[in-house]
């Protein structure tokens, strides 16, 4: 059995992460309402462009798959009411830590969905885990950081707690590649990719006040797509037997 490669590019991305929401946070202080607002209106911007160019990287014969992946992602994760827990667990730690922002929950999942749903996640992670290799989460690392500081400037301190799920989901892809290095095919990092860039369009759509988008239930379709994927991979060689 190979030895487990500990996830330390995501502990470095973490940090600069926290480095980027305590400047922002400090900046946060100095805008008057106005300047906040236009910021929030550029940071939902360059959310929304940022998840169009991630969702057209999926290839048309995919695009069924992409599809139902989200309404049955949707339709599981209404079902087992993934928004109202993710509401009440930021919820209750912001109540413990007495933070006093409103926006607490939605600053954690937008950061977390910023950092944590695209293709240098994933690639990153993957290449740490097989092969040892930082480099990606190094770039990866120093863009979160810059992105960090215009969240928190705009979203508050949930920005900051967003390394705690990320420690989970990029650390996560990191130990699980160690040792089962066969499950992230390009294939499957390319469609998680463009799921995830639907999912980004939408925080960026919620955040300009264009639609209200629960983009926590849709979450599920981040698996599924790997899932149905197989199926539809499946089929084809069936058909063409």
């Amino acid at each position: 059995m190979r030895k487990v490669q500990w996830p330390i590019g995501t502990l470095i991305n973490m940090a600069a992460v926290v480095a980027g929401s305590l400047i922002g946070l400090g900046l946060e202080q100095l805008f008057s309402a106005e300047m906040k607002n236009i910021l929030f209106q550029a940071v939902g911007l360059g959310v929304l462009i940022m998840g169009i160019s991630m969702a057209l990287k999926i290839p048309d014969s995919y695009m069924v798959v992409l599809i139902m992946s989200l309404i049955l992602g949707g339709l599981i994760g209404q079902a087992v009411g993934l928004s109202a827990t993710a509401e009440f667990l930021g919820n209750r730690l912001e109540a413990a830590l007495t933070l006093g922002d409103p926006r607490f929950t939605e600053g954690l999942v937008t950061a977390f969905m910023i950092f944590c749903v695209g293709s240098l996640t994933v690639v990153g992670a993957i290449q740490e885990g097989i092969e040892g290799n930082r480099e990606l989460l190094m770039v990866k690392a120093a863009i979160d950081g810059m992105v960090s500081i215009a969240l928190a400037s705009a979203l508050g301190v949930g920005v900051l707690f967003s390394i705690v799920p990320m420690l989970l989901f990029q650390g996560g892809i990191t130990v699980l590649a160690t040792v089962s290095r066969q499950l992230f095919t390009e294939e499957i990092t390319r469609l998680v990719s463009a799921t995830g860039g639907v999912l980004i369009m939408a925080i960026g759509l919620s955040l300009l006040g264009t639609a209200e988008i629960d983009v926590i239930n849709l979450m599920p379709a981040l698996i599924l797509v790997v899932v149905l994927s197989r199926v539809r991979n499946k089929l084809v060689t069936l058909l063409r037997a």
